[in-house]
């Protein structure tokens, strides 16, 4: 859709081969979108799954936390804090040209000596396990939107070329077969007219 006004035979070409070409896109981006549909509503239900696993286990680490705070006090189960810190590991995988992640892993330090309860325990182990589910919460909620994004991007691309660019390129394309028609027949006239002023000579 650059350059100037297409004319002439040269210009009916160049606005029929951009007309096909804006209707493969078309046809292109809807098999795009069609794909990203599937695919976000397939993350939407490991999001879905991961919401209900975090909240369940998250449940659990603060019921583990209200007994052993009770049995250990508040002083001990903070003295029992791990020194080291979590790692996350992200794995990415792409889907119609989209990147985003699609596992979460966490590595844990060693296990601290624990100078408590076997409640102690059981709630360190409960918040690892709740930690662990947040992060696959939070990587498939990052890959919904990322696939959601896109999948508005292409629509909205798809919507342009079929509300605007197709119908531009079909009303300069008719506009300009009407100048051609018109051209031939004025040609035509002229050959005509002077084929007759010829035979009046």
């Amino acid at each position: 859709m650059t350059g100037g006004p297409a004319t002439g035979r040269a210009g009916r070409l160049m606005l029929t081969a951009r007309l096909a070409t804006a209707r493969r896109a078309v046809d292109l981006l809807d098999r795009k979108q069609r794909a990203l549909a599937v695919e976000c509503e397939r993350l939407e239900l490991i999001a879905g799954r991961a919401t209900e696993t975090f909240e369940r286990t998250a449940l659990l680490a603060t019921r583990w936390l209200r007994r052993c705070t009770a049995l250990d006090g508040e002083r001990t189960v903070l003295d029992s804090a791990p020194r080291a810190a979590a790692e996350v590991v992200v794995g990415y995988d792409v889907t119609m040209g989209v990147r985003h992640p699609t596992t979460a892993d966490v590595t844990f330090g060693p296990e601290p000596d624990l100078a408590g309860s076997s409640a102690l325990v059981e709630a360190m182990r409960a918040h690892r396990t709740a930690l662990a589910a947040a992060v696959r919460l939070a990587a498939a909620r990052r890959s919904v939107a990322l696939v959601s994004e896109e999948l508005a991007l292409t629509r909205q691309q798809q919507r342009a070329l079929e509300l605007r660019w197709i119908p531009e390129l079909e009303r300069r394309l008719t506009v300009l077969l009407q100048r051609l028609d018109e051209s031939e027949r004025e040609e035509n006239l002229r050959l005509r007219w002077a084929a007759r002023h010829s035979e009046g000579s």
